[in-house]
């Protein structure tokens, strides 16, 4: 079976050669590898390279929420500091062409007049990473936080190469679960690659966004044509961009196979510190680790939606106009981030007769609800606080 794998995957790369050009070969063979190493290749009767499954990464989210599912009791000394007793649902949103939408519904009668907060995780992200934020932000107002399309829990389905049409792919899916919910219009909050839909989608649905928080947004300023002279990018850099440019960002997490878990905990031991008040273990990493080695489908769509060195293809600055003035936009972003932020104050002077507010919280990365949860939590609550 092993042998016959092989062979069949050989037959590809010799037609892939007939028909693509040197420039392309490397991407394509890349993408291919990295797609299909740990299913393919691997003999069903034998465990799969990487340690994970959908139920191993299940587990990893259960534990990032278990306060919240009620696995440790009130005043056991057992608890965290941060539990917390918000009652939630859970569930797959059933979407276009089969795909599905996991999500968490947090809504109690007292708050169901007012309008939801719909949270929209970055690249690599889940609902789990939201665990500092949602009994706060849920206590006046209804919360929903869903995996994106081609990430977390949610569907893994094949993405268009081209930039625009996977954009369009990712915005489709959240207006069709935003249908599915029977959400009339929402508070849209979006992290990183989140930030970037949630524009992208109220472009396409103004009539649906009552307000956008943008934190730490991705794609919106366009690369330079040149480097600063000051700043020349090192011959080595540029050297390794090349070399692994053909790969998916997270390409080098799958092919470490079993050493994965332990790469995830050396290379960013920051995520166990952002959730030290609530976890002394690996559950942060854990989880991190199995979200991001299933089948590559919203990151290779992440992918083909950059040029080198992460800019977007489609810089979202180069379409606020399209944005209607009378939604308003918060702009968050963490003194500590090495993100720019001149992307908050050309929107605002992009909008002077709009409402664009830019606000810094102190001691803070790019994972601000992370990283300075409380503060965090204050300022959307503000936010919200002026919507209704």
């Amino acid at each position: 079976m092993a042998e016959q794998a092989v062979t069949a995957n050989r037959g590809v790369v010799q037609r892939m050669l007939s028909v693509v050009g040197v420039d392309t070969l490397a991407s394509s063979v890349w993408g291919y590898v990295d797609t299909t190493i740990k299913w393919c290749w691997i003999p069903s009767w034998l465990p799969s390279w990487c340690p994970t499954s959908q139920s191993q990464l299940q587990t990893a989210e259960d534990m990032m929420l278990r306060c919240r599912d009620h696995f440790c009791l009130p005043l056991s000394s057992e608890c965290c500091s941060e539990c917390v007793n918000s009652a939630f649902s859970k569930q797959f949103v059933p979407i276009s062409s089969g795909n599905q939408l996991w999500t968490l519904i947090f809504s109690s009668d007292n708050v169901k007049d007012k309008t939801p907060l719909v949270l929209l995780h970055g690249f690599g992200g889940g609902v789990g990473l939201w665990a500092q934020n949602l009994d706060a932000l849920s206590q006046h107002r209804p919360v929903f936080a869903l995996d994106l399309l081609g990430f977390g829990r949610s569907s893994r389905p094949l993405f268009s190469s081209d930039a625009q049409e996977a954009e369009d792919q990712f915005v489709e899916s959240i207006e069709q679960w935003r249908s599915k919910v029977g959400l009339e219009s929402m508070i849209l909050l979006g992290h990183n690659l989140g930030g970037y839909l949630a524009v992208s989608y109220s472009i396409k649905y103004p009539g649906r966004a009552k307000h956008i928080v943008l934190v730490e947004p991705w794609g919106f300023p366009q690369r330079p044509d040149t480097a600063e002279a000051d700043r020349p990018i090192p011959v080595w850099i540029k050297a390794l961009g090349a070399m692994f440019s053909p790969f998916n960002p997270l390409a080098g997490l799958r092919l470490v196979g079993p050493l994965g878990p332990t790469l995830v905990q050396t290379l960013r031991p920051d995520f166990k510190r952002k959730f030290s008040s609530m976890f002394s273990d690996n559950t942060v990493s854990e989880y991190i680790y199995h979200l991001n080695v299933q089948t590559p489908s919203g990151e290779t769509a992440f992918k083909n939606m950059t040029i080198p060195y992460g800019w977007a293809k489609r810089p979202m600055l180069q379409r606020m106009d399209q944005l209607q003035p009378e939604i308003p936009i918060t702009i968050i972003y963490g003194s500590r981030s090495s993100i720019d932020s001149n992307s908050g104050s050309t929107i605002k002077e992009m909008r002077p007769h709009s409402h664009v507010e830019i606000t810094t919280i102190r001691g803070a990365g790019h994972y601000v609800y992370a990283d300075q949860p409380e503060d965090f939590n204050h300022s959307i609550l503000q936010v919200c606080d002026k919507v209704d």
